[in-house]
């Protein structure tokens, strides 16, 4: 399987974080982590009947910027609550990414 795709039918769940252009990092979990980008996307370009997340309305997905593989979907969310429990310079390690900051809004 080349990176990045998943395995859609097999009950593999997945943890996985989605950097936005505000700089924020987005955690869930998905059977297909391309799918549920592409939902995302939706929410933020304003689709009618899109199934992303809420969270999406106000912040556009980038890309996936961190993800695991779990056997089920238990494991996964016991993953997703620890993670989410982690504060902004954790999840940041956790990806490798430097700790950036967004420009600030005008006055």
């Amino acid at each position: 399987m080349a990176a990045g795709e998943t395995n859609v039918g097999d009950g593999t769940w997945y943890v996985y974080m989605i950097l936005t252009d505000k700089g924020q990092l987005y955690t869930g979990v998905a059977t297909d982590v391309e799918r549920r980008l592409r939902e995302h996307q939706d929410v933020a370009q304003g689709r009618a009947n899109a199934r992303g997340a809420k969270f999406f309305h106000t912040q556009k997905p980038l890309h996936v910027a961190y993800m695991e593989e779990f056997a089920d979907r238990a494991q996964a969310s016991r993953r997703e609550h620890l993670i989410k429990s982690m504060s902004s310079a954790q999840k940041r390690k956790l990806v490798g990414a430097p700790v950036i900051l967004p420009a600030p809004q005008g006055p």
